[in-house]
């Protein structure tokens, strides 16, 4: 399966990320800095030059084009996307939070011919069966042996280096069976990092701070492409540090950054300094900050959080604008035919009804999956139509997310498709439920998910993560619960998870996946309200017994462990 042309217009009139790399040849201006370490473009553009020759002579004649990348953030990874970029491959970002047989998995179910990987990450393939596949491993001496007779080279984009090429095969979230590798062309990202210099107002002299990882789209499309468009700068982190962040924006002069998740909720967790405002920082564009930790980010580091959206496949996206109502998460993209459907009915859903304290008070009709009824740029997934199928229905392009909108068509984010509870028989959202418990004084974080009731459907079970100091109290937080005007009657947690630190993925995402394995038996400490009684208590060992057997008793015991 190849990458289809996106977006209006013939490939003749589109730009490539090989030409975007090829015109900072000859650019000395200092682009690329990392630790202790600098390197001007130009010597960004030679260095890709240089793998790019490599690579044609290491990929088998006849082969796909790919190569796995399993890197932390070292100036090596821009440096291989430059090369396939000019040597028309693509490159597979490879999570290094995957083991075993998923991460072997990863790297043949996309083909790669090539891992470039570092010594740090060796011992991830230890034992692993990778026919085919050839190591460069980057921090020693045989790989620059290797590279050496390459010095020479030119970035000058192959044949191959079309807008329609392949350019990245990256994995999307592995919830629901294993990852699916997302498909983006050059065109695609090239048009992305346009796009994005020209709404936020790139410039050459700004300096991009990338320290979510570079193995997520999220990095490489909105943080790197954007500067390789503008001819910025990128200042690289080997891994996201909240400690480490106001340190390296000062030291780099980073004008801008992403995040993804709870990263600005742990610089938030930061010691405050009389001087947190002294840096350079005018921007920073991500997800799920949440309105009230981007206010006291703006208030504590005087840096404008925009929060935007878009499905990592690139099918559908929403802009912020200005007049964006507080929570919302903008408009459709022009072009967009956006809409917030039933999943079933496929009608549209009602647009929100608010109370004067600004809450959702028809949640159940309101919220639906955002669909995109018009043309789009999804490219598809790498050898996988059942998804592609699944994502593109009946000429339509599903995201998989839950949102709501109001009457002037501003769209609010609810929650994923899979996160959505089914407790009886009425739908709920678990985006909705959490943002009414992150009102609770003491929580940090608050994750919700479904866990399964012993009869039927779904029961809902909370994880906060408390603030510093904080001791969970089940008194006061049934009384908070209780204070909750739009908290309906079956959205209070049945069960209530206490944890230090909230576990998130390697993109600093909530790790539902592993919530939702563990339910309630799990090593934290868990408050639950047994049926028909309004207090929580402690859940001891003696309680997980008898719901075990409950659940065996009817049949289900096998759910607690899906």
């Amino acid at each position: 399966m190849g990458a289809r042309s996106v977006g209006s217009g013939s490939g003749s009139n589109r730009r490539t990320v090989a030409e975007l790399v090829q015109e900072r040849w000859g650019d000395h201006r200092p682009g690329l800095w990392f630790e202790e370490r600098s390197l001007t473009h130009h010597q960004v553009a030679a260095g890709a030059a240089a793998r790019a020759a490599l690579l044609a002579d290491l990929l088998p004649p006849g082969a796909e084009p790919h190569i796995g990348v399993l890197l932390d953030n070292t100036p090596e990874y821009p440096l291989w996307l430059s090369a396939a970029a000019l040597s028309g491959a693509a490159v597979a970002g490879i999570n290094p939070t995957r083991r075993g047989p998923e991460l072997a998995r990863d790297i043949l179910h996309t083909e790669c011919r090539v891992l470039v990987t570092e010594q740090a990450h060796l011992g991830l393939l230890d034992g692993l069966e990778l026919p085919g596949v050839r190591l460069l491993v980057t921090d020693t001496e045989a790989y620059e042996e290797l590279l050496a007779p390459y010095a020479d080279a030119r970035p000058e984009p192959v044949k191959a280096a079309a807008p329609e090429s392949r350019l990245l095969l990256y994995f999307t979230s592995g919830s629901t069976g294993a990852p699916k590798a997302a498909i983006c062309s050059q065109g695609r990202l090239a048009a992305a990092g346009r796009s994005l210099v020209d709404h936020f107002g790139v410039r050459a002299d700004d300096v991009h701070y990338v320290c979510m990882p570079m193995f997520h789209g999220n990095a490489v499309i909105a943080d790197w492409a954007p500067a390789l468009a503008a001819g910025a700068g990128v200042a690289l982190r080997r891994r996201f540090s909240a400690s480490g962040f106001l340190a390296d924006v000062r030291a780099y002069g980073a004008t801008y950054f992403t995040y993804v998740g709870r990263a600005v909720q742990y610089v938030l967790a930061t010691p405050e300094q009389a001087d947190d405002r002294d840096n350079p920082l005018r921007l920073g564009f991500g997800t799920e900050a949440g309105a009230v930790d981007a206010a006291a980010f703006e208030e504590r580091f005087g840096v404008r959080l925009v929060e935007g959206y878009g499905s990592s496949e690139g099918g559908a996206a929403i802009q912020r604008t200005p007049g964006t109502p507080a929570g919302a998460i903008g408009r459709a993209a022009p072009g967009d035919d956006l809409a917030v459907v039933d999943p079933v009915s496929r009608e549209e859903c009602p647009a929100a009804d608010f109370g004067d304290d600004g809450r959702l008070l028809n949640g159940r009709e309101a919220i639906g999956e955002l669909v995109n009824r018009g043309p789009n740029p999804f490219e598809g997934y790498w050898r996988n139509e059942a998804a592609e199928a699944a994502r593109q229905r009946e000429g339509w392009y599903w995201t998989g997310d839950l949102f709501y909108r109001d009457a002037e068509g501003f769209l609010y984010f609810a929650g994923r498709t899979d996160d959505r509870l089914r407790v009886d028989s009425e739908n709920l959202a678990a985006a909705v439920i959490e943002n009414i418990l992150a009102r609770y004084a003491d929580a940090a974080a608050v994750a919700v998910y479904a866990v399964p009731d012993p009869v039927a459907g779904d029961q809902v079970m909370a994880t906060l993560a408390l603030r510093e100091g904080a001791d969970f109290d089940p008194l006061r937080f049934a009384e908070f619960l209780l204070g909750q005007a739009d908290l309906g009657t079956k959205m209070a947690p049945r069960f209530v998870r206490v944890v230090e630190r909230m576990p998130v993925t390697a993109t600093n995402k909530i790790h539902r996946v592993g919530l939702r394995r563990e339910g309630f038996r799990c090593a934290d400490p868990v408050w639950w309200r047994p049926p028909g009684e309004a207090a929580y208590r402690r859940l001891e060992a003696g309680d997980v017994e008898g719901l075990v057997a409950e659940y065996r008793a009817r049949g289900r015991e096998e759910l607690l462990v899906r």
